[in-house]
């Protein structure tokens, strides 16, 4: 598995276990580290999309849900909520990977972790804010440049 790849799935993993538990994010994160020691740059960059997305997550969630109206957030499954929240945030707020890459390795991520229609569904989700870079940083009370 790529750095990144990892990366994302650590992340995944820690994100999945706040949004079911609760738990600190701090001690989630050492945790997972400690069960599954990352090299600096990886450990790293699982960080930022951790730290990046819980504090968005309630808004996230918000405009997820406007572009799959089908599945309220609340009936969508945790792993499929988290994996969508990531690739949102790489691609909208973070802005460090580029839209089609986020969505691959969302869809990844969904084979990995998710059940038989989870990729289909992440990928339908994430297709239609695909150009929405801009309206998502608005909804989410970001800037632009």
């Amino acid at each position: 598995m790529k750095s990144r790849t990892k990366a994302r799935s650590v992340a995944l993993q820690v994100l999945y276990e706040i949004d079911l538990t609760g738990h600190p994010i701090g001690t989630v994160f050492q945790t997972r580290l400690d069960t599954e020691p990352l090299d600096k740059s990886t450990a790293d960059f699982s960080w930022q999309i951790i730290a990046g997305v819980v504090p968005l997550m309630a808004k996230l969630d918000a405009f997820i849900a406007q572009h799959a109206p089908e599945w309220p957030m609340d009936q969508v499954a945790i792993i499929d909520r988290n994996i969508l929240r990531i690739a949102v945030w790489e691609f909208a707020v973070s802005e460090t990977t580029p839209v089609k890459v986020a969505i691959n390795e969302a869809i990844e991520l969904a084979k990995l972790f998710g059940s038989d229609s989870t990729p289909r569904f992440v990928n339908g989700v994430l297709g239609s804010l695909a150009n929405r870079q801009a309206e998502i940083k608005k909804a989410l009370g970001l800037t632009t440049l």
